[in-house]
């Protein structure tokens, strides 16, 4: 996934650090296992085995299933403009470099796939691709390694998981009460936009800054797959969910939408959010300050976040607060 993964649990000085240690190796465990599994700069992953099979339907695992089924449950949502197919996109631009060996990867692929080539039969859990294809699935796969993670540390009750900019926080934070969590500045580094107070809910931001080309006339990883190029109405998508990841597909959806249309698809989905335009003007859901999914949302005047997205800590224990730190590459 490219990013650094954060778990920190806010435990009672009883709680045994041997059983949280065991609690948060599981949650890591899941996470690896999704990047192995849904990753496109691995020729072994299932993902990109599934590639080589185009017009054989092919028995998957539940976690790559249950990845592409959303994505093309969103991208038909969208008509398209969401789209997981735009895997060759993406490598034409230059995103086609594993991010810890700077491999490279260029299977044969037709370029003029897209979602509807990808039928599922969830009767026998296959996918069947009508044509060679790269999968994309960066905007729903971390979320869902964040929500297997947050199954895992269910036990603990109060922990955040943060994954580059994916986000979800159980229970309450440090101090006793809700976590804090703050919304970057879509330019200007280390800024916080806005902080809000939230409590299991998951938080993810899709932003034109996270990874540009290495070609500046390539522009970013967010793809409007309609117009075959990086969207550009937006800066940056931030959705409110229950769970990470749809607030991660969501939120990239979004971005690609761009503010007016963006807004109206996170209303029509039920969820909250904020969408940045490219010039910096902030559009958010009807209920964005208020509710989600039940849980109070509150605009925090003050105070450092304890979490921005993107954001992560180092590896720690804080006896104060009986909070404990973990960190992987992931």
């Amino acid at each position: 996934m490219g990013t650094i993964v954060t778990i920190q649990v806010v435990a009672d000085d009883r709680d045994g650090d041997a059983e949280i240690a065991g609690q948060i190796e599981r949650a890591f465990d899941w996470i690896r296992q999704v990047e192995a599994t849904c990753t496109r700069f691995d020729p072994g992953s299932e993902a990109m085995q599934l590639a080589t099979q185009a017009g054989t339907p092919v028995e998957v695992s539940d976690i790559l299933f249950e990845a592409v089924q959303f994505a093309v449950a969103v991208a038909e949502a969208t008509d398209g403009a969401f789209d997981p197919t735009v895997g060759h996109l993406l490598q034409s631009r230059g995103f086609d470099r594993h991010y810890a060996t700077g491999a490279r990867f260029a299977p044969r692929v037709d370029p003029g796939a897209t979602y509807r080539d990808i039928h599922l039969d969830p009767s026998h859990r296959t996918i069947t691709l009508a044509r060679p294809l790269i999968l994309d699935l960066g905007a729903v796969a971390k979320g869902l390694a964040v929500d297997l993670a947050a199954r895992a540390l269910a036990p603990l009750e109060h922990f955040a998981v943060d994954a580059g900019g994916d986000l979800y926080f159980a229970g309450h934070g440090p101090a006793g009460g809700p976590w804090t969590v703050g919304i970057r500045h879509p330019r200007e580094d280390d800024a916080i936009l806005r902080r809000l107070t939230v409590s299991d809910v998951a938080v993810c931001t899709s932003g034109d800054y996270e990874r540009r080309a290495p070609d500046p006339e390539h522009g970013h990883h967010l793809i409007d797959a309609r117009a075959g190029a990086s969207a550009g109405a937006a800066s940056s998508a931030t959705v409110l969910a229950p769970t990470a990841m749809v607030a991660d597909a969501l939120a990239t959806a979004a971005f690609v939408l761009g503010p007016a249309d963006g807004i109206s698809f996170l209303e029509a989905q039920g969820v909250e959010g904020l969408i940045v335009s490219a010039s910096l003007e902030q559009h958010a859901t009807r209920g964005f300050e208020t509710t989600v999914s039940g849980q109070t949302i509150l605009r925090h005047p003050e105070g450092a976040a304890d979490r921005p997205p993107g954001g992560a800590r180092g590896v720690g224990r804080d006896d104060r607060r009986g909070a404990t730190d973990r960190a992987r590459t992931a």
